[in-house]
């Protein structure tokens, strides 16, 4: 498994993507022989995210001012998609209801479940409920089936 964390790739526009990231990213995730090649950006990735298979990403953990659908779109459905509860204001904060409105808002967005893994966009924040965990856990088991 090859596992990297750059949020800076999420800032440039696509032209400085291909010039100055996607080489050296593309190096370091086709050139391990792994097989699961994991990303985690949660900055805007709009212009990244269409090369995101080409430059050898199979799994993506994006952040949360993106809809898991219109990544889906983006990557032409060839990433695996890690995400998309908001960490910090429903995971953290929220009640186990709004965890699992968040994640329903997402199901319901998608006409596509697979190659997807539901967890909160970014990373998991410190001191989330446990109850609001399993409110994600069993709105996926319950809905995503």
């Amino acid at each position: 498994m090859c596992w990297l964390l750059d949020d800076i790739v999420g800032f440039i526009g696509e032209e400085d993507y291909r010039e100055f990231a996607q080489p050296y990213l593309k190096e370091l995730f086709t050139g391990l022989g792994v097989s699961v090649r994991f990303f985690h950006n949660d900055s805007p990735c709009r212009a990244s995210a269409p090369h995101l298979h080409d430059t050898g990403i199979n799994l993506y953990n994006m952040g949360i001012d993106v809809m898991l659908k219109d990544l889906q779109a983006w990557t032409d459905g060839k990433v695996v998609l890690m995400g998309n509860v908001p960490p910090r204001d429903v995971l953290a904060a929220g009640t186990p209801a709004d965890v699992e409105r968040a994640v329903e808002e997402q199901l319901r967005s998608l006409l596509d479940t697979r190659r997807i893994l539901f967890s909160c966009g970014g990373g998991m924040p410190p001191n989330a409920p446990t109850e609001n965990i399993r409110a994600l856990v069993s709105t996926v088991m319950r809905d995503a089936a």
